[in-house]
């Protein structure tokens, strides 16, 4: 959306300041207690909008990075105070009927917003139709609010009082005002339902109620395009994140998962010291020493035969209680051992 006519449509309907991004609520809230007000802040804070773009946009190229807020601040500010003067002289009812909220432009969000995610990007032609769709929305938000709020406070719009005592239709005179709707909370109230019956409105056409989305920095904000995807993005990684741990985790506690630690799994794979204990006890038990008093047999077998019989038994015996090869080897060579010493016991 880079073309002049576009640039002042987005700013008027698709991101309405106040009714869709919900930015410059102080002013909003605070001088809309009539018709005149709002139009008389609208418009300033347009021609303030419209110059700030403009000058930002030409020194956008020679401005720091680094200080490039501070600077913005200093050429609104600039601008404000030109915008103060002129009212003060030729307007001065409605200076006094702003007041203090002239000056609190030069931090309106919708200023600062729109320099920083607009007016520092672009050429001149573009930022200056940028501010005037966006002052224009924000004038056009502002005026319905201090219509709607004079008619139901005071019965009357732009002065010209329409129920209740002294109204040009005589039929309307019994009426009364509701005095809350020129207050504080009447501001609240009045937002409120504009917001929602133009939802309402988009609902019956088909399309879907327009959201406020946030940028997360109210200081800059101004640039909703991808807010939205880059929310569900987020939302979507951090599922696939926990996702990953929780199977992780499974498999970590089902056995299934890779032992990261060699030093575990050594642990895990070697035999415990009792287990070879008893594979030597096995190995004594099936095989025997036999000596020539206890058998006859014995005589006549000798040590060289007998001793690969006990190491095959004692192989088999090891082998199929831990399947280790290494520690069957070390059982077998010392039962050998204690078998040589028995049968050189009994030759003596």
């Amino acid at each position: 959306m880079n073309s002049y006519a576009e640039r002042i449509y987005n700013g008027v309907v698709k991101e309405n300041p106040t009714f869709v991004l919900a930015l410059g609520m102080c002013p909003t809230l605070a001088v809309t207690t009539s018709l005149i007000n709002g139009i008389g802040m609208g418009l300033t804070t347009t021609v303030v909008l419209i110059m700030s773009n403009v000058m930002i946009s030409l020194l956008r190229k020679v401005i720091p990075d680094r200080v490039r807020v501070p600077i913005y601040i200093v050429i609104v500010a600039s601008f404000v105070t030109i915008v103060q003067f002129i009212l003060q002289a030729y307007l001065p009812s409605l200076n006094d009927a702003l007041g203090i909220y002239i000056p609190l432009i030069v931090v309106n969000c919708i200023i600062l917003g729109r320099a920083e995610a607009y007016a520092s990007k672009n050429s001149v032609g573009l930022s200056a139709c940028d501010g005037i769709g966006m002052g224009l929305g924000f004038t056009v938000a502002l005026g319905l609010l201090g219509a709607f709020r004079e008619l139901l406070g005071s019965g009357s719009v732009g002065g010209i009082v329409l129920y209740g005592e002294g109204a040009v239709i005589s039929a309307f005179s019994g009426g009364t005002p509701i005095s809350i709707m020129v207050l504080a909370p009447g501001a609240f109230f009045v937002l409120a339902f504009l917001v929602a019956a133009q939802n309402r409105i988009r609902l019956r056409e088909g399309k879907k109620p327009i959201e406020a989305r946030c940028c997360g920095d109210c200081a800059i904000c101004g640039q909703t395009e991808g807010c939205e995807s880059r929310m569900q993005a987020d939302v979507a990684n951090g599922f696939q994140k926990a996702s990953e741990a929780a199977v992780g985790r499974k498999a970590e506690m089902t056995g299934k998962g890779s032992v990261k630690d060699p030093e575990t799994a050594a642990m895990k794979e070697a035999p415990k010291a009792s287990e070879i204990s008893r594979d030597k006890e096995t190995a004594k038990n099936i095989a025997p020493v036999s000596t020539p008093e206890e058998s006859p047999k014995a005589e006549s077998v000798s040590p060289e035969t007998e001793k690969p019989v006990a190491g095959e038994a004692a192989d088999a015996a090891i082998s199929v209680k831990n399947g280790s090869v290494d520690q069957t080897t070390e059982a077998v060579g010392e039962q050998n051992q204690n078998v040589n010493i028995q049968e050189k016991g009994g030759e003596n």
